[in-house]
């Protein structure tokens, strides 16, 4: 898995620790966090102790992960606006449903992270809800989406949402090869694409009643 920088950039150039991440991201996506030095040298083909070298630990090496990871779902999340403004939240937050295999690694990265919890957790739903949060604004000016009372807290809720709706889909269908994480996902959204996408443009309810009851509850509150 590459980013645009790498993709760019000739061949001989790339970095040793470029690729030794890439090939950390796929592998923790596959085998989980647990996953060790020794195994990952294997799967880049250089020796433990060139990793250690090049990043001082397996956490150091997690957190550059994290943060490629993170950078790669920005740019997924910006060139899916780009190319669909009209395009849903669940889009946005998975990505083209033509390249799933290719974004595999990615999602599930995400979501062992998720599953892991803790502080790089916190750091990448928080930094996730901010970007759901600019692609929900956009579209709310473009007359795509509706409006919220509170659009920070709508984004939020919609990456704990679509993140809790998968880690909840795996733990109903967990899979048997969790090597091919593309077919994960893929999987995944052919379960949920469907209802998903129909709560986005329909939503539930026809009376605004309930909402009415709740925002007055809300501000009695206060």
């Amino acid at each position: 898995m590459r980013s645009v920088d790498d993709r760019s950039t000739p061949p001989d150039d790339r970095s040793t620790r470029a690729r030794v991440r890439d090939v950390a991201v796929e592998v923790f996506a596959r085998e989980g966090f647990g996953a060790t030095v020794r195994t990952i040298a294997e799967a880049a083909g250089v020796s433990p102790g060139l990793v250690i070298h090049h990043f001082g630990s397996k956490e150091a090496l997690r957190a550059e992960c994290d943060d490629h990871v993170l950078a790669l779902t920005r740019q997924a999340n910006a060139a899916k606006l780009a190319s669909d403004p009209n395009g849903s939240v669940l889009g946005a937050l998975m990505g083209r449903m033509d390249v799933l295999e290719e974004d595999g690694p990615r999602i599930v990265y995400l979501i062992r992270s998720v599953q892991a919890g803790g502080q790089m957790a916190r750091d990448l739903l928080d930094h996730l809800a901010v970007d759901v949060e600019k692609t929900v604004r956009d579209g709310v000016a473009s007359g795509a989406i509706r409006p919220s009372l509170d659009e920070a807290a709508r984004a939020r809720y919609l990456v704990s949402y679509s993140m809790g709706t998968l880690l909840v889909d795996i733990t109903m269908h967990p899979p048997d090869d969790w090597s091919d994480v593309g077919a994960i996902l893929r999987a995944y959204v052919d379960r949920v694409v469907v209802p998903a996408t129909e709560m986005a443009v329909h939503g539930i309810m026809t009376d605004p009643t309930l909402l009415d009851a709740v925002v007055s509850y809300q501000e009695d509150r206060r």
